[in-house]
């Protein structure tokens, strides 16, 4: 489990994070949502220790980072994946790890083997492709066998089977009870990936929950119905309270579910030829959620 509390990082006149409480749970896949420059890194960072909070406090586990005796153990992240010495082989980057953490030497051949690193394990890192050097960092990320996983775009560079391949990893981790956090702008690899969405925006949280309930409190889903007495149709919901707009025999329905729309059509008679629900993407509610939170625009963009 991660807890932050009331989290700040300030860098001069600068706020990263914004007093920010949060808790990520064990047994779920969260996905760190936000636009570039809205705080997800700094706030990474601060939970793995390498940046101090200017004011409250995040812990692991139940402890900071930094208590803890063995952080492979506890925590494993994949946040810059070539931060390694070029001159190194994978398998000794890995052995030399596992040896501050009296970690077996199997368990390096076991993570070489669960990433794919196999054929490349004796090469030297400066040689790596971005996917090979990606699967290297989550080699790093599991070789404590962690309770805890902290990824930032771990499908950075992965070709469509390592997406896959991804995407089973954490949803396999958090079944066993981890604690997985995953950032990606994959907004389609999320929706699939992520049970509970985590959303900032400019240092602060814009939206947190399940996916659905996410995408539908920024959206809103609708009844979409065809029917030869749209207008009829429309009339009667609109007694009712709904809202409805027209499009030819065409009716967008909000304000009443498909349940309830159905069986007032099957009370009046009316023929329905389509009734369906209709739910937002999760990169619609994405782009509605930060449309304001966006801080690094195109002139194009801009303009639109």
């Amino acid at each position: 489990m991660i807890e932050a509390r009331n989290l700040t990082k300030r860098y001069g006149e600068k706020t990263a994070v914004d007093d920010i409480t949060f808790t990520i749970p064990a047994g779920t896949v969260t996905g760190f949502l936000g636009p570039n420059g809205a705080g997800k890194s700094t706030t990474m960072r601060m939970i793995v220790g390498l940046d101090r909070p200017t004011s409250g406090s995040v812990t692991v586990n139940g402890a900071p980072y930094a208590a803890h005796r063995a952080p492979l153990r506890e925590v494993g992240a994949l946040l810059e994946a070539k931060a390694v010495h070029p001159g190194r082989t994978a398998r000794s980057h890995l052995m030399a790890l596992a040896a501050s953490h009296r970690i077996p030497r199997r368990r390096v051949d076991e993570v070489i083997e669960q990433t794919g690193l196999g054929p490349v394990a004796n090469k030297r890192v400066k040689g790596f492709s971005l996917g090979m050097g990606q699967r290297l960092g989550i080699a790093v990320a599991l070789l404590g066998d962690p309770h805890t996983l902290i990824l930032d775009e771990p499908v950075n560079g992965l070709d469509p089977e390592g997406v896959t391949w991804i995407r089973t990893l954490v949803r396999r981790l958090a079944a066993e009870g981890r604690t997985v956090l995953l950032s990606s702008h994959l907004m389609s690899e999320m929706a699939q990936t992520a049970d509970q969405l985590l959303v900032i925006g400019r240092g602060r949280i814009i939206a947190a929950g399940p996916v659905q309930d996410v995408i539908d409190a920024s959206t809103g889903a609708h009844v979409a119905v065809r029917s030869p007495q749209a207008t009829e149709l429309a009339a009667r919901l609109e007694v009712d309270g709904a809202r409805v707009e027209i499009r030819d025999d065409a009716l967008d329905v909000r304000g009443a579910s498909a349940e309830q729309v159905g069986e007032l059509a099957a009370r009046h008679g009316i023929v329905l030829h389509e009734l369906r629900l209709e739910r937002a993407s999760l990169e619609e509610a994405y782009l509605t959620l930060t449309s304001s939170a966006v801080e690094y625009r195109t002139q194009k963009e801009i303009a639109a």
